[in-house]
């Protein structure tokens, strides 16, 4: 799925607007940044209701490029100048993590598969 879909599904609102045809292969919605760490891949968007420049570093770590903000939080401007130094996108949107993770689904985009033990013995 291309970004631009993406914002079109979610009407999100650009605060570090970034190239509409890069690819997200999955997503993660998480307030957590151990867990995003543990999971996450390349190629996928962070959703989060964090706003702190932590996201930001965590994102760089794991080269997610594109972080969209739920609920309508805004992050604070030093949130908005790392993203912009460390070439991430960041988009709000006004819906709820649940909601967003969602529409996406719904739309196709799949979650990220997570290695983790069979449980189930």
């Amino acid at each position: 799925m291309k970004l631009a879909e993406v914002k079109e599904i979610l009407d999100l609102e650009p605060l570090v607007p970034g190239n509409d045809d890069l690819e997200i292969v999955t997503a993660c919605g998480a307030d957590l940044m151990s867990d995003v760490l543990a999971f996450s891949q390349e190629k996928s968007l962070l959703l989060t209701g964090l706003t702190n420049p932590q996201v930001v570093r965590t994102a760089e770590m794991i080269d997610i490029k594109v972080i969209i903000f739920v609920r309508g939080k805004r992050p604070p401007e030093e949130t908005v100048q790392l993203a912009r130094k460390k070439g991430i996108y960041l988009y709000l949107a006004k819906k709820p993590l649940f909601e967003c993770c969602g529409l996406l689904y719904e739309k196709g985009l799949k979650p990220e598969k997570i290695n983790r033990l069979d449980l189930e013995e």
